[in-house]
């Protein structure tokens, strides 16, 4: 996978390092030239210094042939934008912008955005949506210690009761959309094939919902 992200802050560095390790190609743009040394001396992507969302620097990013962009820089406005021109003129297939402003998290999604908050959380979170696209983020709650996120229930769980994707005080099924209808399963609902699954999760438990999801 080729990511551009925008902005080399904790989250745009720990980002790019994370996804390094897994071996995709990553380009990282700041305005900042001191920023880049939150990417350590073995940095083995791209970094270009500039403006994230003039469209001059993002072609020299080769915007046009990237699986995702990730705008995570200081400004709201600005992140909105790279989003939308992201999505809307080179048509990334996967774009997420972060969230300064949780209450604004609405009016990103319905340009197609996904967003993340928080620097801990947001590694966690940017790294799933861009590795499994059945996964989306519902509603960030208070602190953002606390996600619901949306599943495709995946095929390791089909047959499976709720209880087993339940872990007490950290992951909870708040509830099942299963064709056209939505109910709150009990722990002994058995998940079907094309279930969609509302999660309701601690941002420190998110290593073991993975691995509750057969994905560690």
């Amino acid at each position: 996978m080729k990511a551009i992200i925008v902005g080399c802050g904790k989250l745009g560095s720990g980002l790019a390092l994370s996804l390094i390790r897994k071996g995709h190609t990553v380009t990282v743009i700041d305005i900042d030239p001191a920023a880049f040394q939150l990417l350590g001396q073995n940095f083995t992507g791209k970094t270009i210094l500039g403006i994230g969302f003039d469209r001059e620097i993002l072609e020299k990013a080769q915007i046009h042939i990237a699986d995702a962009v990730i705008a995570c820089s200081k400004s709201d406005d600005a992140n909105a934008l790279i989003g939308r021109i992201a999505r809307n003129i080179y048509k990334v297939p996967h774009v997420i912008s972060r969230l300064y402003d949780p209450r604004r998290a609405e009016i990103y999604r319905t340009l197609g955005i996904q967003t993340i908050s928080t620097t801990t959380w947001g590694v966690l979170r940017a790294i799933e949506m861009l590795s499994y696209s059945g996964l989306d983020s519902v509603l960030t709650i208070g602190d953002s210690n606390v996600e619901v996120i949306r599943i495709d229930v995946p095929p390791l769980l089909i047959g499976r009761t709720v209880n087993e994707l339940t872990a007490v005080g950290e992951i909870q099924v708040v509830a099942v959309s299963r064709g056209n209808k939505s109910f709150l399963p009990t722990l002994g609902t058995v998940l079907q094939q094309n279930d969609i699954v509302y999660i309701s999760v601690l941002a420190s438990s998110a290593k073991r919902l993975q691995a509750l999801l057969g994905r560690s």
